[in-house]
C-alpha cells in the first residue's frame, strides 16, 4: 500500500468515533448501516482505499475499517466500488417528474441529484414547482436555474421575436428577483432558442448580475454551438468577466464540420479566460449526436431558404445523420432519418427538410404545442475525449425521464465504461470525480459530492469491471449495466435492476 493511502486509511479509522475497535462492539447505529467491503472512491479525485462507510441519520457518519455496532444492519458490498451520487448539471427530468416519480432512467445510472431549469426555460413559479415535488417526492434530489427565455415569455408574451426595451429588461430583473428567492441556483439562458435568440448581450448581462448579486450562478447552452461558435465562447466569458460570477458553458460541443479539431484551440482561450479571473466552466455528454428542434440548424428561422438547409445538412448535420424523435403531423415518421422519409415522399433530403419543417411550423399554429424534435449527428469523438479531459469539464447527460435519446439512460455509465474503462481516456477515480465532486463544486453544492464525514449520504455502490450503457438510439429505454445500488438521502432507492418505494428526493435551494 502507498504511503499516502496508509496516511489517509489510518486517519479515517481514527475517525470512526464511538463504535469499539474489537470482536465486540458496544455502539450502536438505530438509524443507519454500515457498507462493508467497498473500495471508496470519495469524489475528490484521489485512488480508491479499501474502507467501510457508516450511514447514520443519513449522513455519512465515518470512514475507515471497524466492526459492526450492536444492531447495525450490514450492506456487503461485494469489493465494487463505492462512490457518491453522481450529480446532473444539466437534466430535464422535470418534464415528467409528475409522471415518471422512481427516475429509472436517472437513477440507473447512478444520478442521485438533478439540476433542471436549462436552456432558458425553467418552471414557473420555481417556488410551486419546488411544493409539489415537497409534497409528492421522487427518487432523486432537484435543483434549479430560472430560465431567461421564461421571464421572457412572461414579460414580453408573443410579440418576444426582438430585443427588450429597458422597461422590459427591468421587469424580467424584477421577476428574476422573486424566483430567486425561491432558492434557484441562478440564471439560465438558451441564447440559441426562441426567445433567447433574439435578446443582446446587454439583456443577458443585466439579468446575470441580478442573479450575481443575489449569490447565484449563470449557466447557458451558448448563442451558438455551430456557426458562431467561438464569438459565443467569447460572450458568456464576456458575461463572467463583468459580473465576477461562475459562468458555465452547458453541453459543450464542437457541432460543425469546420469546428472539428479545434478542441485545443476552444480550451486555450477557456485557460486564459481562468488565468483572468473569470470562473468558467462546462459540462459535456458522451455521444456525437444532439437532440433538439430542426430549427436550431437555421438561425434565420427560414425553411424556405433552401440554401441555408443545404449548407446545414452539408456543414453541421448530414441528412442520414438526422431523424425524427417527435413530429405530431405525421407520427410514422418519428425513428426514421431525413434520408429515409425523402425516401418515401420520393424527393430529395433537402426539400424533405423544407417540407417536414413547414408541416411542423402549420401544426404547431393551429395547436399551440411543439410539433417536432430530431436528433442530429454533428460531433467528432476525438473533440469530445479532449473536452471531456479539461479539468474544468464535468459530466452531465442533457437528458429527460422519457427520451428518445440515448444520453436519457446511458450518459454516465458510457463514461466509466467506455472511455474510462474500455479507452483509458482518464483514470477511474478522475471520472467520479467529474460526476460528483467537480459536478457540486461547479454548482456551489457544499454538502454532497464527496464521501467525506457529515455529507449527505447520496452514494452509488457499482462494479467496474461490467458497468456500462446499453441504451442505443434504436432502443433509449435500455438501462445499463453494472448499477448494483443507489441510496438517496441515506435511503436504498434503487437495487440490481429496479426502484424501491423510497422517495427521499429533496429540493435543493441555494444557501444565501
Amino acid at each position: 500500500m502507498a504511503t499516502i493511502e496508509k496516511v489517509v486509511l489510518l486517519l479515517a479509522l481514527s475517525s470512526l468515533t464511538g463504535c469499539a475497535q474489537d470482536e465486540s462492539p458496544v455502539c450502536r447505529n438505530d438509524n443507519g448501516f454500515l457498507i462493508t467491503d467497498v473500495s471508496v472512491l470519495d469524489g475528490s479525485g484521489v485512488p480508491a482505499i479499501r474502507a467501510d462507510v457508516r450511514v447514520t441519520e443519513g449522513r455519512i457518519a465515518a470512514l475507515g475499517l471497524a466492526g459492526a455496532c450492536e444492531g447495525e444492519q450490514i450492506v456487503d458490498g461485494g469489493g465494487h466500488i463505492l462512490a457518491p451520487g453522481f450529480i446532473d448539471t444539466h437534466s430535464h427530468a422535470d418534464g415528467d417528474i409528475d409522471k415518471v416519480r422512481d427516475a429509472l432512467s436517472m437513477v440507473s445510472q447512478g444520478i442521485t441529484t438533478v439540476i433542471v431549469g436549462q436552456d432558458g426555460f425553467s418552471q414557473y413559479p420555481l417556488a410551486d414547482f419546488f411544493a409539489k415535488l415537497e409534497a409528492s417526492p421522487s427518487t432523486v434530489n432537484f435543483a434549479s436555474y430560472i430560465g431567461h427565455n421564461s421571464l421572457r415569455r412572461e414579460i414580453m408574451g408573443e410579440n418576444n421575436k426582438r430585443v427588450a426595451t429597458a422597461v422590459e429588461v427591468a421587469a424580467m430583473a424584477d421577476m428574476l428577483r422573486t424566483e430567486l428567492k425561491s432558492g434557484a441556483l441562478g440564471l439560465s439562458t438558451g441564447l440559441e432558442y426562441e426567445p433567447g435568440i433574439y435578446s443582446d448581450t446587454s439583456e443577458v448581462i443585466a439579468l446575470a448580475q441580478v442573479a450575481a448579486d443575489a449569490g447565484g450562478r449563470y449557466i447557458s447552452h451558448v448563442r451558438s454551438e455551430d456557426r458562431w461558435f467561438e464569438d459565443a465562447v467569447d460572450e458568456i466569458i464576456l458575461i463572467g468577466r463583468e459580473t465576477g460570477m461562475p459562468v458555465q458553458i452547458s453541453h459543450i460541443k464542437l457541432a460543425m464540420v469546420p469546428l472539428w479539431g479545434k478542441a485545443p484551440q476552444i480550451l486555450a482561450k477557456l485557460d486564459a479566460a481562468r488565468a483572468d479571473g473569470v470562473q468558467i466552466t462546462a459540462d459535456i455528454y458522451p455521444y456525437e449526436y444532439w437532440e433538439s428542434t430542426m430549427m436550431v440548424l437555421l438561425p434565420g428561422r427560414d425553411y424556405t431558404d433552401r440554401a441555408a438547409v443545404e449548407e446545414a445538412l452539408d456543414t453541421i448535420a448530414p441528412a442520414a445523420g438526422i431523424w425524427m424523435t417527435r413530429f405530431k403531423p405525421h407520427p410514422e415518421f418519428v425513428g426514421k432519418s431525413i434520408v429515409e422519409i425523402a425516401n418515401i415522399l420520393e424527393t430529395d433530403p433537402v426539400t424533405t427538410f423544407m417540407q417536414l419543417a413547414e408541416m411542423a411550423d402549420k401544426w404547431q399554429q393551429e395547436h399551440g404545442d411543439s410539433a417536432e424534435m430530431i436528433i442530429g449527428t454533428s460531433m467528432k469523438d476525438a473533440d469530445i475525449r479532449k473536452l471531456m479531459l479539461w479539468p474544468e469539464t464535468n459530466i452531465c447527460s442533457d437528458g429527460g425521464l422519457i427520451d428518445l435519446h440515448p444520453r436519457g439512460a446511458g450518459s454516465f455509465p458510457r463514461v466509466l465504461g467506455r472511455y474510462a474503462r474500455e479507452q483509458q481516456l482518464m483514470p477511474l477515480e478522475t471520472a467520479i470525480y467529474k460526476m460528483s465532486g467537480l459536478a457540486a463544486a461547479h454548482m456551489g453544492f457544499k454538502d454532497r459530492g464527496l464521501i467525506k464525514e457529515g455529507m449527505v449520504a447520496d452514494l452509488v455502490l457499482f462494479d467496474p469491471d461490467t458497468i456500462i450503457d446499453r441504451a442505443t438510439p434504436e432502443h433509449p429505454d435500455a438501462l445499463s449495466a453494472g448499477i448494483l445500488s443507489v441510496w438517496v438521502g441515506g435511503e436504498l432507492v434503487y437495487r440490481n435492476g429496479a426502484t424501491t418505494d423510497a422517495r427521499p428526493g429533496k429540493i435543493i435551494r441555494a444557501v444565501e
